[in-house]
């Protein structure tokens, strides 16, 4: 049952991600679970665990660490679109 709560739990936070950026997550729901769990590592890789908790998940460094891959994630997917718009 853990780990269900935690698939829900990341894509609670990828989505929020996605909605504060106003960006589209590529792949829909899964997009977002898997934007939430690497958010949630990472943001824990680099500020540690502290604020709020639920189902094993801290909520800040988890959606301080999916904004960014978010943010990152759509700069990489926006240049290789344009590049290929450009070649066509």
């Amino acid at each position: 049952m853990g780990f269900i709560l935690f698939l829900i739990m990341g894509g609670i936070i990828g989505w929020l991600a996605g909605l504060i950026l106003g960006k589209d997550i590529p792949g829909g729901i899964i997009g977002n679970i898997i934007a939430g769990i690497i958010g949630a590592w990472l943001g824990s890789l680099l500020l540690g665990d502290w604020g709020p908790e639920i189902w094993g998940v801290y909520i800040i460094p988890a959606l301080i660490g999916a904004l960014v891959l978010v943010f990152v994630l759509s700069l990489i997917l926006g240049s290789m679109g344009k590049n290929r718009r450009n070649r066509a």
